[in-house]
């Protein structure tokens, strides 16, 4: 069965194991097609993280989990999809709340290693935290249905980068819901930050809705051309292929780094499956394939 025929499997299998949930859920998505935009007011020329990288995530998830839905419970799929939905919260929120939440985060040495570094800088180092505390405050307006559902939100959506997932504190195999079911958050943590990490490919930067000659910072247009040069991410049982397109070296030059980086994702997220839980990622390999044009 081709990869592409699980688009939509947590969603539909939530539906049947409880249609509350999934209201939950789709509500969620809703209130936030407009939110999770605003991080353009801090982020003007960075790639996308509105709701439709989101739903790109969600996708890649659905990929990665495949047959193994039938073994995930409805409290499971439902902390998936909320954290998908949830994990790039951080990267819009308000000054107040930022003044906030950066008091309540441990940044490390980060400012004293970092010294005349900006706001933005800042919270795109520390987003995934930033986004926690943002589930934290607005859990009731989210509509969250318990204090252990909102805590394995938040662990799943700071895991999509940085967060140790073999510590068993913050990630237990066998967390419990209120109504006894068990959610295996390391196996959920590591399917967002690898989901997360091969949403690279050009649709990430729709046409539609972006213009990369309005783009400035040098960075954030070698960037936006290497995703708009990754036409394409395949997903299949055993790898994943980057189909590019470029004449310019510099830009092969960052995708093969790129292809690197998720390599490393890949390599860890196996380790922590294989090690920590009952389930399997079955992609072992990052390729590059020549797209024609």
């Amino acid at each position: 069965m081709k990869k592409t025929d699980y688009e939509f499997g947590m969603e539909m299998r939530l539906h049947q194991l409880n249609p509350e949930l999934h209201r939950l859920f789709s509500d969620t998505v809703f209130a936030l097609k407009n939110g999770l935009s605003s991080y353009k007011s801090i982020f003007p020329e960075y790639t996308d993280h509105t709701i439709l990288h989101s739903m790109n995530v969600i996708r890649y998830c659905n990929q990665l989990i495949g047959d193994q839905i039938i073994c995930l419970n409805g409290d499971e799929i439902y902390i998936l999809l909320m954290s998908c939905c949830l994990h790039d919260s951080g990267m819009g929120i308000t000054k107040k709340d930022l003044e906030a939440f950066s008091a309540r985060i441990n940044s490390g040495d980060y400012f004293r290693t970092h010294v005349g570094g900006s706001i933005p800088d800042m919270v795109r180092a520390f987003h995934h935290e930033l986004s926690g505390q943002f589930i934290r405050k607005y859990a009731e307006l989210l509509e969250i249905p318990s204090a252990k559902h909102e805590w394995a939100i938040i662990q799943v959506s700071r895991g999509h980068r940085k967060t140790d997932l073999m510590d068993e504190t913050e990630y237990p195999t066998d967390f419990r819901m209120p109504n006894g079911n068990k959610v295996c958050l390391p196996y959920l943590a590591a399917l967002i930050r690898l989901a997360d990490e091969i949403d690279v490919a050009a649709d990430r930067n729709p046409t539609l809705l972006y213009d990369i000659t309005t783009v400035t910072d040098k960075h954030q247009i070698i960037e936006n051309k290497m995703v708009r040069a990754v036409r394409r991410l395949l997903v299949t049982d055993l790898d994943f292929t980057l189909v590019v397109y470029t004449e310019e070296d510099e830009i092969r030059a960052q995708i093969l780094k790129l292809a690197d980086k998720i390599q490393s994702t890949l390599d860890y997220c196996r380790i922590v499956v294989k090690n920590r839980t009952p389930y399997t990622i079955t992609q072992e390999k990052v390729l590059i394939k020549n797209a024609d044009c």
